[in-house]
């Protein structure tokens, strides 16, 4: 529950989470690279970054309609997702600073996890880190109506949150994800992968931009949002 202390301009922070929380586009961009290839598709190397920040629904049909494979996108989007939360069992990848920076804010603030990654793999994501009991609410973008850079899952957190989107910082790393939060209304603080770095355009929209979850803290997050 937010303190007295804590300064009303801040009612909840809401995380992304792959790319921030865990060092996932790679997984996610091999087990779709390989089970296109694998299913008489045809990858493309701008194929990870179309598809970053979609959800299920939409990159399950961009598998099928853009790259050729003959399934229904609600298999595809199921068969790919199991191998990434086995993939997941075996090792997950927190990115550093993860556990340490969702401790400290849940804290201070309710928190938000709105993603675009399925259901069963956020949970199981929240539940192998330890994480789960941090957060009052989590969203994934199959959920709502559309994907990131839509703002939809981001009002969903907000709403679940029973917040006012103004008044929540969101935590991104892309693009799509920057470009989401901003369009919700939330003030954003950038934690950019520097191996699928977002567009200058949209990093340009971010309130704050970090190197690491090691540097976020609750009084950044109060001066993002002032």
């Amino acid at each position: 529950m937010q303190s007295d202390s804590t300064p009303s301009q801040v009612a909840a922070v809401v995380f992304d989470l792959d790319g921030v929380l865990v060092d996932s586009e790679s997984v996610w961009d091999e087990v779709r690279k390989r089970f296109t290839e694998e299913n008489g598709g045809h990858w493309h190397e701008g194929a990870q970054r179309d598809m970053m920040g979609m959800s299920s629904v939409e990159w399950s049909r961009y598998v099928r309609h853009r790259l050729g494979v003959q399934m229904e996108p609600e298999r595809i989007s199921a068969k790919v997702s199991d191998r990434v939360a086995e993939l997941y069992r075996e090792r997950l990848p927190l990115l550093p600073g993860a556990v340490e920076a969702i401790r400290a804010l849940a804290a201070k603030w309710p928190l938000g996890l709105a993603s675009s990654s399925n259901r069963h793999v956020i949970d199981l994501v929240l539940e192998e880190a330890g994480i789960a009991d941090a957060f009052r609410a989590t969203v994934s973008s199959e959920e709502v109506g559309a994907g990131k850079p839509a703002p939809d899952v981001y009002l969903a957190a907000a709403e679940r949150l029973h917040v006012e989107p103004s008044a929540c910082v969101a935590i991104e790393d892309s693009t799509n994800g920057i470009r989401s939060a901003h369009a919700a209304g939330m003030a954003v603080i950038a934690v950019p992968n520097p191996d699928f770095p977002p567009d200058p355009e949209a990093l340009e929209l971010a309130d704050a931009s970090l190197d690491s979850l090691t540097e976020l803290s609750p009084d950044l997050v109060l001066k993002s949002a002032a």
